[in-house]
């Protein structure tokens, strides 16, 4: 066979591959020979994916319920993803800026509307006879979802609107940590005692939390958005596209969860609380806490109004 010019320019693109790490391109080349090809199923690592649903109990849609969650940690790892090498970009320009908040935003449009495959998807005995199983987990342990919120905005926007006042940029990140809107979902309200939930959580995630808290700092979706010239951060087409991922994050896709819940959870009788012991209508409703991460891009009158009128 003869070896055309275009192979010779890989082999020397090759060659200066391994060198600059030290391997020799002998051996990487042997090692193609007996390599398998590949298949989509190893590719995508099928069996594993599909070996990760375990039911806690035999009734049917409990698998509905354990692969739709599963499926929003996916997506919240792709929003984590996109928004990493975002925030990781020193100087973003305009165009990968708006490109990232771009892919973001879809991902939590496809989640917003997902919520009818919940809503509409399990017969309510069943959800009400398996969510006992599941006590005292919560879709409120989903640690992805509040380095999203980290990584979207400045932390005083993350603290329950009660102690905003008195923290501040010099604040230690343990003590406004203890301060996060989503602590009083965790806590009795008498006593101040936390809840195994929130106890659980926190043994599992605090110390990614308070690194994740400190790195996104400074450099949070926010923070980038700011560095953009100013003619773009007033251009009429970003804000439009921030104040979508703002309000599709902290109520559209929140008050989806919320219906959802609400109408399994109150379609029994007696107390009606989450499976994690949470007030759940107080920490999920957007007009008890007002999560908002661009407070900026609204009006004082939406501010005031917010998650109110859905």
């Amino acid at each position: 066979m003869e070896l055309t010019p275009s192979m010779q320019d890989k082999l020397s693109a090759l060659e200066e591959k391994f060198k600059a790490i030290n391997q020799k391109t002998e051996t990487h080349l042997e090692g193609l020979l007996w390599s398998k090809p590949i298949t989509y199923w190893d590719y995508i690592q099928t069996d594993a994916l599909l070996n990760l649903q375990t039911q806690r109990t035999t009734l049917p849609d409990e698998m509905i319920f354990i692969m739709y969650h599963q499926v929003n940690e996916l997506l919240f790892k792709m929003i984590l993803w996109e928004t990493e090498q975002l925030c990781h970009d020193d100087a973003p320009t305009t165009e990968i800026f708006t490109e990232k908040l771009m892919r973001i935003s879809r991902y939590f449009d496809m989640l917003t509307t997902s919520f009818d495959i919940m809503g509409d998807g399990m017969q309510v005995e069943q959800y009400m006879k398996f969510r006992n199983t599941l006590t005292p987990a919560s879709g409120f342990q989903s640690a992805q979802y509040r380095l999203i919120e980290f990584a979207s905005t400045d932390l005083i926007n993350l603290i329950d609107y009660r102690f905003r006042a008195t923290i501040d940029r010099d604040t230690p990140y343990e003590h406004a940590f203890e301060h996060l809107y989503w602590q009083a979902a965790g806590k009795d309200h008498k006593t101040g005692e936390k809840s195994y939930l929130i106890k659980a959580f926190e043994k599992k995630y605090k110390a990614e939390f308070l690194r994740y808290m400190e790195e996104y700092n400074t450099i949070n979706i926010w923070k980038k958005f700011q560095q953009l010239p100013e003619a773009d951060q007033k251009n009429t087409m970003l804000v439009k596209a921030m104040r979508h991922y703002d309000y599709t994050v902290n109520v559209t896709w929140v008050m989806g969860h919320y219906n959802a819940a609400a109408k399994y959870i109150e379609s029994a009788s007696g107390p009606q609380e989450a499976t994690g012991g949470s007030d759940w209508k107080k920490y999920m409703h957007p007009k008890y806490q007002r999560r908002i991460f661009f407070p900026e891009l609204w009006t004082e009158e939406e501010l005031r109004t917010w998650g109110e009128n859905v």
